[in-house]
């Protein structure tokens, strides 16, 4: 399969150079260009579609100086120009939310992250891509088990604001330590691996946990009080 055109819309050029190196560091991807509101998006879309090398996907602020991110989704769709849709943003509104998933935007990145969650919903999308094209054959199309694995792919952890007293650098040390295991792993092994505090080291388990990013289960065979074991969810 060929990279993934990506285009970047962002207004604040130190976040779009950000968002370009990113996609530069992923496998699979290319960058097709960077525009810095919505009108520009627009015609930049409609050149590369004209061209014979259409853009496949766009990361889309949501706030931007000419239109709002919607606007754009919605204009790209009038004119045609049905590349898939991350939105990138700073909006958190319900109602936007539910608006952007009803026009077609296939995954939503809450900013600020970090690069480990900018990886993780394009990788998801790439695998979402892949399933889609292995499925099935041209005539008869793919099976709905097939279409309902493409879509899994796309589906992401919640992204649930972090409580107070949790810092975002040694959750990512957690959620690293989780992901990279060749087994689950309890609070004490986090203890001990990174050297906090074993209630502080549940903390950060439930809340990915809660999350969706990872697997609780009780680990049995443990002398003393049961404890929980966390696996990093795959599917």
């Amino acid at each position: 399969m060929t990279d993934i055109r990506v285009l970047v819309v962002e207004d604040e050029p130190i976040a779009a150079d950000a968002h370009a190196i990113y996609v530069s560091r992923m496998a699979g991807f290319s960058l097709a260009g960077t525009a810095p509101d919505g009108q520009s998006a627009l015609r930049l879309l409609a050149e590369f579609a004209s061209s014979g090398n259409p853009v496949d996907l766009v990361l889309l602020d949501m706030n931007l100086p000419d239109l709002h991110g919607l606007d754009v989704a919605r204009r790209m769709h009038s004119s045609g120009l049905f590349s898939d849709i991350i939105a990138i943003t700073a909006v958190r509104e319900l109602n936007i939310v539910r608006s952007a998933v009803s026009i077609g935007v296939v995954q939503y990145l809450i900013k600020p992250f970090t690069f480990a969650m900018f990886a993780d919903k394009l990788n998801n999308y790439r695998t979402f891509r892949e399933q889609l094209a292995a499925s099935g054959n041209p005539k008869s199309g793919a099976s709905q088990s097939e279409v309902d694995q493409a879509f899994a792919s796309l589906r992401a952890p919640t992204e649930l604001p972090l409580p107070k007293g949790l810092s975002p650098s040694t959750l990512e040390a957690v959620k690293d330590l989780v992901r990279n295991g060749d087994r689950p792993v309890s609070a004490i092994e986090v203890t001990e691996t990174l050297g906090m505090s074993r209630v502080t080291a549940r903390r950060y388990l439930e809340y990915l946990a809660d999350a969706g990013t990872v697997t609780r289960a009780p680990r049995y065979g443990t002398p003393g009080r049961p404890e929980n074991e966390y696996r990093w969810n795959r599917s």
